[in-house]
């Protein structure tokens, strides 16, 4: 896990993304990829929309220039190696089409982009870090894995290894429920094999919903990020539109999410 993605856009979660992204990198001795993404606007019209459009991405590309050279001459002084992509076009198919070759991407989850992180996580082949707008670092000491047994939370915790090596403790959580496929001790040991020992705590099904067991247990474990596999179907992670949309929607630490 070396090449960190960065989506590059001048919105009100740019400064918590560019901080957890720089956190990301120096820990994992990475490399930092920047992708800054021109919005195109959608237009419904007729002809003259056509120059409408035209003159509203002129503008964007303005914003967005400017942004980048401040942002350039901050990077330059950051002790991270870096580059810098252009493209014009949606966030979803620019930071998709950038993350061929990304092994994480760093993107928020504030009220506009919740549904861009959802959307890129369905499509791209890498891990997301979804932070909120006030993150000032990404702290990394400290990981929940919240634990269906299912495929997603299987692909994101072995994606995520290089990270975990990182933390000085790492709980899996789970709630037990009738889906599991993989029984969390089995993920500990594998942890293990990558010199990453984790604690388990396991609780029986209950009434709560899922979102709120995890988020309580990020409280009394007293986690940094919570990791978790996106969109699987045991207790703890229910199909689109539930536990995963709820986190991203409504957690309060950051979201490592795979799919």
């Amino acid at each position: 896990m070396k090449n960190v993605l960065l989506l590059v856009h001048d919105d009100a979660g740019q400064e918590a993304r560019l901080q957890a992204a720089l956190d990301l990198t120096r820990a994992l001795n990475g490399h930092l990829s920047c992708i800054d993404v021109s919005i195109y606007p959608e237009l419904v019209g007729d002809y003259y929309s056509t120059g409408v459009a035209e003159a509203m991405l002129s503008d964007e590309r303005e914003r967005e220039g400017k942004n980048k050279a401040v942002l350039e001459a901050r990077l330059a002084h950051e002790d991270v190696p870096w580059d810098w992509a252009d493209v014009t076009g949606n966030l979803v198919d620019g930071v998709c089409d950038a993350a061929t070759l990304a092994d994480i991407i760093v993107l928020s989850r504030n009220p506009d982009m919740r549904d861009i992180a959802s959307r890129i996580l369905m499509h791209a082949r890498a891990p997301i870090v979804a932070v909120p707008d006030d993150c000032k670092r990404l702290a990394l000491d400290r990981a929940l894995v919240a634990w269906d047994g299912q495929a997603s939370a299987a692909a994101t915790l072995r994606a995520c290894v290089p990270l975990l090596r990182c933390a000085e403790a790492v709980e899996i959580f789970m709630a037990r429920g009738s889906a599991e496929t993989v029984e969390p001790a089995l993920a500990a040991e594998y942890l293990s094999r990558h010199d990453v020992h984790a604690t388990l705590r396991i609780i029986e099904n209950g009434a709560e919903a899922a979102d709120q067991l995890i988020a309580a247990e990020a409280i009394a474990f007293r986690a940094d990020y919570v990791l978790m596999g996106a969109y699987g179907h045991g207790r703890l992670m229910e199909t689109f539109g539930g536990v995963t949309k709820r986190m991203l929607g409504e957690a309060k630490l950051p979201l490592i999410l795979g799919h």
